[in-house]
């Protein structure tokens, strides 16, 4: 059986030991749902942090709806700062899913204040923010700042997912949050897509128009151009 990573702060203290206070961990959730916004979180914490919830962080998607909850309220009651950044549906299905991830991370760190010192991001790196930072491999798995971004933004997601569900009805969107499982995709062929549905992405796209006519354009269900 393979062994999960613990998230650590192995990479926070190494920056401290150079200097840096103020080190944001950013991560993003909702990239690979058929319907729905992307959205990412970035959390600041304090360099000393007590508790028994700290043994329970992990990337959020090994956690349960209710220890995500839990962790979440902690996480921002102990946070020096954290911000939220959301994009929607129809800059997924204009810009790319890709371009759209890089934006949502961008808006949250634009949210904290005060502003960060150093980011350490899951995987990707931003060009387009003039910040030091650095791209973790199986960051939300193996960084401590990162872990906590993840269930920050999976909770929020969650929770817009739900109120969509009301707009919305008959996809169980409250259910499955917007990814692809067997039921979302019966819903899907029953129903037809909804206005918060990724037009490109599969199989929402055969439901729209010709698969050959999404392939020409260029997109994938994992970036943009």
């Amino acid at each position: 059986m393979r062994c999960l990573p613990i998230p650590t702060f192995a990479e926070e203290r190494r920056l401290r030991a150079q200097g840096f206070d103020l080190i944001a961990g950013v991560d993003e959730v909702g990239r690979g749902a058929l319907a729905g916004p992307v959205v990412a979180a970035a959390v600041i914490l304090p360099a000393r942090l007590r508790g028994n919830w700290l043994k329970q962080v992990r990337d959020s998607k090994l956690l349960t709806p209710a220890r995500r909850e839990v962790l979440s309220k902690h996480i921002r009651e102990v946070a020096v700062s954290f911000g939220l950044g959301t994009v929607a549906c129809e800059v997924i299905n204009t810009d790319g899913i890709a371009r759209a991830t890089r934006l949502a991370m961008k808006r949250a760190i634009e949210q904290l204040s005060p502003k960060p010192q150093w980011l350490l991001i899951d995987f990707v790196r931003l060009p387009e923010v003039r910040l030091p930072q650095k791209g973790v491999i199986d960051g939300d798995g193996r960084c401590f700042s990162i872990a906590c971004a993840s269930i920050v933004a999976k909770v929020a997601r969650d929770r817009m997912m739900v109120e969509m569900d009301g707009h919305y009805p008959g996809y169980g969107l409250a259910e499955h949050k917007g990814y692809g499982t067997p039921e979302h995709v019966a819903c899907l062929q029953r129903l037809g897509p909804s206005p918060i549905h990724r037009t490109y992405f599969q199989p929402v796209a055969e439901l729209i128009v010709p698969v050959s006519m999404v392939q020409e354009a260029g997109f994938t269900q994992k970036g943009s151009p």
